[in-house]
């Protein structure tokens, strides 16, 4: 007997528009398309009409007054739950593991989840000198609802971009195992290289082309380095034009609607957890607590263990996402399952904080096909700090909720370090990286341990010290720091 409130994908859709398809329509537009491309695919019957619950991915590519109340009066809805995202890479899995408690408690049968960025076109009409000017705008422009605030001390030393904070934790990783920069960097060309053949096999990729080792770690002009030792190769592309739609009901739902059984895939298991929000406050920087209890507790939930996933889409903005996630699994180099279904926010694209739509939504389509397998989805958000992981079947079976209060507990309770904000005299580097503009390295960044087990962030700018880091492992060094002034600790020796 099927509990008639267990909850299951019974539509998806995605869309790619490509350059030489013309700009891309706005958000709205396009989130009206995928609801409706999302019922079709579902093989049932007024479905549109059934929706009483939408959840809109926040969209970096235009503010919207009332987003979710915009769509809902596009598709002629009832009253109903509406929900919009905050800026996360767990932002389409939250919202969908939300709305899927939502069923199982009775308190809605019928959820749509959209997420849409025209980046692209922004970019393109930028370009050519064009305002966007776009429909419901707010009457005043609001902040960007970041999950996170950033601490003072990182906003001084601008620690605040993905591709500086991701790129200090695989160096410290790197560290951890005792890699050499070139043994590290030669193993994250090898990870993402069979992403670019997924991705090449993908109609939905922006970027489908097989791409080597050598092409992805090799710098020049076309593959400049983002930060020490991240080439542009081996980061997410967030100028995509891309949206995603997902519909999730409970069994006896999609029974009242005519939905196929062949078109319904349940959902497991999911859990979500949250790492320390400040980078240097980690005690161990190479790792990540919450991923470890966060995906443990979702395949409990489920009922299955590593081994019984088929499919994995774990979330690729960067290496260091990939490494800490593998770590977390037990996915050891010589597993050979793909760690991608879509071909990886690098290939595939990254579209802000609505990947996660693309990915269940190319799971979904696997899992249809391969109806005895699982499928598992990661998503990670802000510096490596939430995480959300989610089980999928096409087969339904029990549903065991974790106690993500218990599973919070666990990740709190790990060790952390004291943030102090000006320090001076010396200290050692416990990670690091070196950011780059088109004409060069910019600055050193790196967190540092002081003498009496605190942390600080410090900076340099010196041509050789950002040489010395580029060229050996600097971490566990010995540094001078003085007073920069404005809040910034200064490496000096």
């Amino acid at each position: 007997m099927i509990d008639p409130r267990l909850p299951c994908l019974i539509g998806v859709a995605q869309r790619t528009l490509r350059a030489e398809e013309g700009d891309a329509p706005e958000p709205l537009d396009l989130w009206v398309e995928m609801a409706e491309r999302a019922a079709g695919d579902s093989g049932g019957r007024g479905v549109i009409d059934a929706v009483d619950d939408v959840s809109v991915v926040y969209s970096v590519s235009w503010m919207y007054d009332d987003a979710p109340a915009r769509l809902s009066e596009r598709l002629g809805l009832a009253e109903g739950g509406r929900h919009l995202s905050g800026m996360s890479g767990t932002s389409s899995q939250k919202m969908l593991s939300n709305a899927a408690e939502r069923i199982l408690a009775g308190k809605g049968d019928l959820a749509l989840i959209v997420g849409a960025e025209c980046l692209a076109t922004r970019k393109r009409m930028k370009q050519r000198g064009e305002s966007v000017e776009w429909s419901h705008p707010p009457a005043e422009r609001g902040k960007i609802p970041f999950d996170d605030p950033f601490h003072p001390s990182e906003l001084a030393h601008e620690v605040f971009r993905a591709y500086l904070t991701f790129a200090i934790f695989d160096v410290a990783r790197r560290a951890h195992l005792g890699l050499s920069p070139e043994e590290n960097l030669r193993q994250a060309g090898e990870l993402f290289a069979p992403m670019t053949q997924v991705a090449a096999a993908n109609p939905n990729a922006w970027f489908r082309r097989e791409r080597s080792v050598d092409e992805l770690i090799g710098v020049s002009g076309d593959n400049r380095l983002i930060a020490h030792p991240y080439p542009k190769n081996l980061v997410a592309i967030m100028d995509v034009d891309m949206a995603s739609g997902l519909l999730v009901a409970s069994h006896e739902k999609a029974d009242s609607l005519g939905v196929p059984r062949d078109k319904r895939i349940y959902l497991r298991g999911w859990c979500e957890g949250k790492d320390p929000v400040y980078v240097a406050e980690r005690d161990e920087l190479w790792r990540s607590v919450a991923m470890e209890e966060a995906s443990s507790a979702a395949m409990a939930s489920a009922g299955v263990g590593i081994d019984d996933i088929a499919y994995l889409d774990l979330y690729s903005c960067f290496p260091s996402s990939v490494n800490f996630a593998r770590d977390a699994l037990g996915l050891g180099l010589s597993d050979t399952r793909p760690l991608t279904v879509t071909g990886g926010l690098p290939y595939h694209g990254g579209p802000g904080s609505a990947y996660l739509g693309h990915s269940i939504a190319t799971l979904t389509q696997s899992l249809r096909a391969n109806p005895l397998a699982y499928g598992m989805t990661s998503g990670v958000g802000m510096h490596m700090t939430n995480h959300s992981y989610a089980v999928y079947s096409a087969e339904p079976g029990p549903l065991a909720l974790p106690d993500r209060a218990a599973v919070q507990g666990r990740i709190d309770a790990s060790a952390r370090r004291k943030i102090v904000d000006n320090a001076t005299g010396t200290a050692q580097v416990a990670a690091y990286s070196v950011v780059h503009g088109r004409e060069g390295p910019r600055f050193a960044l790196a967190v540092c341990e002081l003498p009496g087990g605190e942390r600080c962030y410090a900076r340099s700018e010196s041509a050789d010290l950002m040489e010395a880091m580029e060229s050996r492992e600097f971490v566990g060094e010995s540094v001078e720091l003085a007073d920069g002034g404005k809040g910034v600790n200064r490496i000096v020796g």
